[in-house]
């Protein structure tokens, strides 16, 4: 492939190390993919006949169809997908024809093309998981409105709040990651294909028709970017990074949860594992693999701006560092979200545990609220609570077995209906403006939800031509999708 300036060979050890094959192979398709429309466009300026590309074309869907069918032979000497895709093309229609594929095309702008055109088409699949684990907490949410929970604040006991809302609060995690990756999913779409090592193209081909060719929305403005970008991986690095670190702190929840000391909620055994030594155990692997592999695929994300941080401009070869990172981020995120929509379709939420863990002191600011609507300042009001609980601490009671007498002593302002706040709904029914936990507030955003939900099933996809640039707009109630001509 590089032959004419060396001689002899490239000893073993540097060939085992400078091969990027056993990993870059599951290119192939992309790679194929990018050669049949650039062989198409080196005809189009006469470098090729029309005759020679037919056979080319049908050498690489040859070729093709080995990979897929799991009979394509690896040869020693194939460094990457490009090179061993190049080596078979030559056996099966001669050196003389295959030789003039590559003719103006280096394998850095061949390396960057199909990257992102595998990028390109592996987000939709993350899209489509992600709108499926996003539907879980909806669907959860709707079908257990009435369970209340404590919520809890530096995981001290703090407020009532409903289970639907604690889902919908992660829910909106999931919007935002979901939105990120529709508008990285347009930077990704940018085709580098005809910027050749650095300088560009001198054959004068058609980059704009190799753009609509390979369904990218545009082509890249620059040679010397086109073939040294990798901003798109580190975005997708860093996207699979928040994401997995939003789900790790879901998995964490969950796992105090289904703690004997909790036992908020069961884990199915689908989603659980035992001990070796100890009988009893069920442990919540699946959530605690969540939380863990967030460290992993963050540790991808810092790696490869590790490894960008010092380079010179242009291609350098600490670029092929690029894409273990990205495979094994992808795989990773692929796992996540097909278990985490597995365990929170599974689990059992123990309402009643839920319900008796709500103790009367977390209503101690529903009682500075009680005397806040009776004309006392919220930090005198605050103050007066205060009080009431050191009084049930000194007399060694909770702070609805407080007699009126007790609540008077410390503001007249308290009459006999104060008693009736001690009540876990009326509690949160209270918080009846926009986002709060009251029962129809989040009935709205259930309702608000599921919009949103029916609106992403006309997600248009970003392999579309180029005719269309994505938009996700959403405002607090409403999510609408627009289209841009490019």
């Amino acid at each position: 492939m590089w032959g004419g300036r060396f001689t002899g060979s490239v000893e073993a050890t540097m060939q085992k190390f400078n091969s990027s094959l056993s990993y870059d192979k599951r290119m192939y398709k992309e790679d194929i993919e990018g050669s049949r429309a650039y062989i198409k466009s080196l005809q189009n300026v006469n470098i090729v006949t029309s005759d020679e590309m037919t056979k080319i074309i049908a050498g690489l869907n040859k070729i093709e169809t080995e990979w897929e069918e799991g009979k394509f032979e690896i040869l020693p000497g194939d460094e990457d997908i490009h090179s061993a895709n190049e080596r078979r093309l030559k056996e099966l229609i001669g050196p003389d024809i295959s030789g003039k594929l590559h003719t103006g095309r280096s394998r850095n702008d061949q390396c960057a093309v199909d990257m992102r055109l595998w990028l390109m088409k592996n987000i939709l699949n993350l899209k489509d998981l992600l709108k499926q684990l996003m539907t879980a907490f909806v669907n959860r949410a709707d079908k257990e409105q009435d369970v209340i929970l404590p919520g809890y604040t530096h995981l001290q006991r703090a407020q009532p709040i409903r289970w639907s809302h604690w889902l919908l609060g992660y829910l909106e995690m999931l919007k935002r990651d979901y939105e990120r990756l529709s508008e990285l999913e347009t930077r990704v779409s940018v085709c580098p294909l005809g910027s050749g090592a650095l300088a560009g193209n001198p054959f004068n081909i058609d980059r704009e028709k190799l753009t609509q060719e390979l369904n990218f929305l545009r082509t890249c403005d620059n040679s010397l970017d086109g073939t040294s970008d990798r901003d798109f991986v580190v975005e997708f690095l860093f996207w699979c990074s928040l994401t997995s670190v939003h789900l790790s702190r879901w998995a964490e929840d969950l796992i105090i949860y289904s703690t004997k000391e909790f036992n908020f909620i069961t884990l199915s055994d689908l989603y659980s594992t035992g001990s070796s030594l100890m009988p009893q155990k069920k442990n919540p692997d699946s959530l605690e693999l969540i939380r863990g592999k967030s460290g992993r695929v963050t540790g991808h994300c810092f790696g490869l701006l590790m490894t960008l941080k010092g380079l010179p401009s242009n291609y350098n070869k600490d670029l092929q560092e690029d894409k273990e990172a990205m495979f094994d981020a992808y795989d990773t995120m692929e796992g996540v979200l097909q278990v985490a929509a597995g365990v929170l379709n599974t689990l059992t939420v123990n309402k009643e545990v839920m319900s008796k863990a709500i103790s009367p002191d977390m209503m101690a600011t529903d009682i500075a609220y009680y005397l806040v609507r009776r004309g006392v300042p919220f930090r005198d009001a605050h103050c007066e609570s205060g009080r009431l609980v050191k009084l049930a601490e000194e007399k060694k009671c909770t702070l609805d077995q407080l007699t009126i007498d007790d609540f008077k002593s410390v503001s007249d302002k308290f009459e006999d209906d104060v008693l009736c706040i001690f009540c876990s709904s009326t509690s949160t029914d209270q918080y009846t403006s926009h986002g709060g936990t009251s029962k129809q507030r989040v009935l709205d955003r259930i309702n608000a939800n599921n919009d949103y939900l029916n609106k992403l099933k006309s997600d248009p996809r970003v392999s579309n031509g180029g005719a269309d640039m994505l938009e996700l707009s959403s405002d607090v109630d409403t999510m609408y999708i627009t289209h841009t001509h490019t």
